[in-house]
């Protein structure tokens, strides 16, 4: 596919990250390589803007939020907050990060859908909802799940997710059910408002036979767009996103003000830093939109349908990644193959550059990556630690060692040509997305390096010949120069400290990859280097294995309605004198509700026999919901000294079992009366 012009400038985004969940390598497979991407065009002299954001809307968000207690609100700031956070911690570096709960992505949507429905692309059709009697009310996108209708298997309400993929509009599915309490919804008839996608079928044809980008992307939307287009429910039944012009009751789907985001976070770019976003969506300098490859579907038949028919311009180029895999199993967070990039990875000081490499290198950037630590562990000692990093410091030392400086010397013909072809090499790689194909060519480099220092034996040169020892020093220092460069887009951090090392005083990020065959600088001083790399140790990696492997079992053990828990060490024996002051009865709870000022106590009142109801506070609320407790029959430490909890006396205790994640109250397996004693 042709590659983006360099006489413009480029507009790059990454898919959204959702707004309801930790961050994970999986997260990782877009957008380092689309950070890889951005910075070697910019050290290419290209003139390139990075957005990105949180995805805020939609039903899985609303449910999330449901469970929780809290507000979607709430709960999407929390998570837009740590995607901003581990990004920058991964050197991903975006020049705006919104979310689509922003302002400015409320007005671009409604503009948009507007201009879509004053076109005649837009029309409202009665259509059947699925609804749950049981909950009283209509069931958007995953507040239903069933069957199918393309491939018989097991869908949620807006995707065929565990079958075809196929998107699925609203009351296709069959056997509707509700997943809220997961009785058996129906459907009812209610106006909606549907976009005309089947109008769009020439121009999709023509618009995807030019689309950059890579062909797994370009392919598997074909497919689809030569089949028959259905035109797209574009409203849904909920309070939480953005309005749909003129019903108050509606909101537009959240595959429609998600992508309008880049728009916005364009404009928002624009806003602070006084740049043109309307050379990018009403002109032609080129958008290349980073996903996965679950989304091909809504960025290359959805998106550009609907920017033609609003009058914007189309993406030039969708880059589409393999899928990830966690130690050759399918990924899954249900079933504990997933790797958290903050408690799995950073807080255990593994460094950024390590992971970002191995993710960029491992395959090409359309097939699946499979995370292993062991993989990982002996690309990063072989690679990173063995050769890059082996040249970088035997190199350096040796020079600061024996020169203390850069020496003297006449750069070599043979190197520059090997810097010139090599640099040539990489920026073509990454330009054609193949950041896998870009890393090796680079690491090639680096061996050449390794075997010019080796061939040379500058140790022996030292003693015979200093001046001739330093001109081959100095060649190398060069190649340390040009590799700094190029693996500058792929581990920024280490590269920083590197450029130091060689006694530069400019900032690596800034610097073109032109500057790779300027001539170091002789007599420039260097300091004693440090190792960029360090080996990864069995005793690590085990450790994280073994993280890993208690995680799936305790998953496994989940799914089978086992409880996977740590077992505490037993405590001290007591006599039964000190097991016979202890006051338990049995209790009944008559009231539950929450405390205002705590998310997890319940105030509670409790029949044990008296003739008023004792008051009990129980940090309970995370495991029971308060019209849940009302009835249960209870054990309760009676004679338990009174304390305040957020102000609210307790004058009791309720026991309890204690799993971890899970908590179970403590009940009798017969119909005991409230204030009988337990012995």
């Amino acid at each position: 596919m042709p590659n983006i012009p360099f006489d413009k400038a480029v507009l790059v985004t990454c898919g959204l990250p959702y707004a309801n969940g930790k961050a994970h390598v999986g997260h990782l497979r877009t957008y380092i390589p689309a950070d890889i991407y951005v910075r070697s065009l910019k050290k290419n002299s290209q003139e390139v803007t990075f957005v990105c954001g949180s995805d805020t809307h939609g039903t899985p968000i609303v449910v999330n939020a449901e469970e929780l207690g809290i507000t979607p609100k709430e709960l999407v700031q929390k998570y837009h907050v740590h995607f901003d956070e581990i990004f920058k911690k991964m050197d991903v570096r975006f020049d705006a990060f919104g979310t689509t709960d922003d302002e400015t992505n409320h007005n671009r949507t409604l503009d948009i859908v507007e201009k879509l429905i004053d076109r005649g692309y837009v029309y409202p059709k009665i259509i059947e909802i699925a609804y749950c009697p049981q909950c009283d009310r209509f069931l958007p996108d995953r507040y239903v799940s069933g069957t199918c209708p393309h491939c018989e298997e097991k869908a949620r309400g807006d995707e065929c997710d565990q079958g075809c993929g196929k998107h699925l509009e609203p009351g296709e599915l069959r056997d509707p059910v509700c997943t809220i309490c997961q009785g058996p919804a129906e459907y009812k008839e209610q106006e909606h408002f549907f976009f005309k996608l089947s109008e769009f079928r020439d121009f999709l044809l023509e618009h995807l036979e030019n689309l950059g980008g890579t062909l797994n992307a370009r392919n598997y939307a074909l497919g689809w767009v030569k089949q028959e287009l259905t035109d797209w429910c574009i409203t849904r039944n909920l309070e939480w996103g953005v309005k749909f012009p003129g019903h108050d009751d509606l909101v537009v789907y959240v595959w429609v003000d998600a992508p309008i985001g880049y728009m916005a976070f364009t404009e928002e770019w624009a806003e602070a830093t006084g740049g043109d976003w309307e050379k990018f969506w009403k002109g032609d300098s080129p958008i290349v939109h980073f996903i996965g490859g679950d989304i091909i579907y809504h960025h290359c038949i959805f998106w550009p349908a609907m920017l033609k028919g609003a009058g914007y311009s189309q993406p030039s180029a969708v880059v589409a990644s393999g899928m990830l895999k966690i130690e050759d199993k399918t990924f899954s967070k249900s079933r504990g193959y997933v790797v958290w990039v903050e408690e799995d990875y950073l807080d255990h000081g593994f460094h950024p550059d390590l992971l970002r490499y191995y993710l960029a290198s491992y395959t090409s950037h359309t097939k699946e990556v499979n995370f292993s630590w062991k993989i990982f562990q002996d690309k990063i000692n072989t690679e990173l630690v063995g050769v890059l990093g082996n040249f970088l410091y035997r190199n350096l030392l040796f020079a600061y060692k024996n020169f203390g400086e850069i020496p003297e010397g006449d750069m070599d013909p043979e190197v520059i040509d090997k810097i010139v072809s090599t640099t040539e090499d990489v920026i073509q790689a990454n330009a054609d997305y193949e950041f896998k194909k870009a890393a090796d060519i680079a690491m090639s480099l680096a061996s050449y390096g390794n075997s010019y220092f080796q061939s040379n034996e500058p140790w022996k040169l030292i003693k015979e010949d200093k001046e001739a020892c330093g001109k081959v020093i100095k060649n190398c220092i060069q190649l340390a120069k040009a590799l700094i460069l190029l693996f500058e887009p792929m581990t920024p951090g280490s590269m920083e400290t590197a450029w130091k090392q060689i006694g530069m005083d400019s900032d690596v990020h800034e610097e073109t990859y032109e500057q790779a065959t300027v001539a170091v600088i002789s007599g420039t001083k260097l300091e004693k280097p440090k190792i960029l790399f360090t080996k990864l140790e069995d005793d690590k990696i085990q450790e994280m294995e073994d993280i890993s492997s208690k995680r799936v079992k305790a998953a496994m053990a989940k799914e089978a309605g086992k409880a996977e828990i740590e077992i505490e060490e037993y405590k001290d024996e007591i006599e039964y004198d000190d097991f016979a002051k202890l006051d338990i009865r049995v209790g009944k709870i008559i009231t539950a509700e929450k405390i205002k000022k705590s998310k997890k106590l319940l105030r509670l009142e409790v029949d044990i026999g008296d003739e008023k109801p004792r008051q009990v506070v129980a940090g309970l609320a995370e495991y029971y919901k308060p019209e849940e407790m009302v009835g249960k029959t209870v054990n309760v430490l009676v004679n338990l000294k009174p304390v305040k909890l957020c102000g609210v006396e307790s004058q009791g205790m309720l026991l309890a079992a204690d799993a971890g994640e899970r908590v179970s109250l403590l009940t009798t397996d017969k119909d005991m009366g409230p204030g009988s004693c337990i012995r």
